[in-house]
C-alpha cells in the first residue's frame, strides 16, 4: 500500500464508520473503482482501532458514568444512575453479536459485490428518509423500553449486509421509535463501541492466526487518520444534525447506489 492508499482509506474508514452512508460498502467499493489491491485484514483491523478509539475518546465522560452505574446496579441489583442505558447497550448487542457469529462466513463470501450494495444503499436510504420525515422525535434515550432496545438490536444485525450500515439502520430504528434525532444518533454510537471492538477482535484473531507480515507504519498510519477523521466526524455531525437531518445522506445514498447500478449492470 502506497501513501495516498492509506489516508485514503483510513480517512473512509473514519468518516463513514459514523455517517449513515456504510463504511463497508465504501471500504469495499474504493478499492475496485480505483483498482487498488485489497488493502487487506491486518489494515481494516488497524482502522478499526482507530475508529474506536475515537469513539470512545469522545464519548469518554459518558461511558465513565455508565460503567460506574452499571457496576453499583450489579453489585446493589437495582437501577442506579444510568444503569439502564448501561444494560441497554449490553442487550443491544446481543443480536448483532450472534447474527455475526451465525453469518459472517455467508456475509463474506457471497453478499460483498456492488449490486449487493447498490441495492441495499438505496433501500435502506429510503427507510432512513421515511423514518426522518415520520418519527416524532419527542423521546431520548434514556426512555427506551425493552421491546425497543430489542427492535434496535436486531435491526443492528441487519447492518452485516455490506450497504446497509450499521449507523443508518439503528438511527433509522431510533427515529421509527420516535427518539430525536441526537438521541438516535447517541444511542447508536454508544451501541457501536462493543460492535467495533467485537468486530475488531475477531479480526485480530483471525489476523493471528494466519501469521501474516505487518507492515506497521501502513498499520499505524491507518489507525491515526481514521481515529482523527472519525472524532471530527462525531463531533460535526451530533451538532449539525438537528439543523440539517437526515436527508442529505439519504440523497447521497441514491446518487451512490444509482451511481453502482449504472457501472456494475
Amino acid at each position: 500500500m502506497d501513501l495516498i492508499q492509506i489516508i485514503a482509506l483510513a480517512l473512509l474508514q473514519g468518516l463513514t464508520e459514523f455517517l449513515p452512508i456504510s463504511s463497508s460498502a465504501h471500504l469495499i467499493l474504493l478499492p475496485i473503482l480505483a483498482n487498488w489491491q485489497d488493502q487487506g485484514l491486518a489494515f481494516d483491523v488497524a482502522v478499526h482501532v482507530g475508529t474506536l478509539t475515537a469513539v470512545v475518546l469522545y464519548f469518554r465522560h459518558t461511558i465513565r458514568t455508565l460503567v460506574s452505574d452499571w457496576l453499583q446496579s450489579v453489585i446493589k441489583r437495582q437501577a442506579v444512575g444510568d444503569s439502564r442505558l448501561a444494560w441497554a447497550v449490553i442487550f443491544g448487542t446481543i443480536p448483532v453479536g450472534l447474527a455475526g457469529l451465525l453469518f459472517n462466513g455467508f456475509v463474506e463470501t457471497l453478499l460483498r459485490n456492488p449490486l449487493v450494495i447498490a441495492a441495499t444503499t438505496i433501500l435502506f436510504g429510503l427507510l432512513l428518509g421515511w423514518a426522518d420525515w415520520q418519527g416524532q422525535q419527542q423521546r431520548n434515550e434514556h426512555q427506551l423500553r425493552w421491546q425497543d432496545i430489542l427492535f434496535i438490536g436486531v435491526a443492528q444485525a441487519i447492518a452485516l449486509i455490506p450497504g446497509t450500515s450499521r449507523s443508518g439502520i439503528t438511527i433509522t430504528a431510533g427515529l421509527m421509535l420516535g427518539l430525536t434525532r441526537n438521541a438516535a444518533a447517541r444511542f447508536s454510537f454508544l451501541l457501536s463501541i462493543p460492535v467495533i471492538f467485537l468486530a475488531g477482535g475477531l479480526k485480530t484473531l483471525e489476523l493471528v492466526q494466519s501469521n501474516l507480515a505487518a507492515n506497521w507504519f501502513a498499520l499505524i498510519s491507518g489507525a491515526v487518520f481514521s481515529a482523527v477523521s472519525a472524532y471530527i466526524c462525531i463531533f460535526l455531525f451530533l451538532k449539525m444534525l438537528e439543523r440539517i437531518g437526515m436527508w442529505p445522506f439519504v440523497i447521497y445514498r441514491l446518487l451512490l447506489g444509482g451511481l453502482l447500478l449504472w457501472l456494475f449492470l
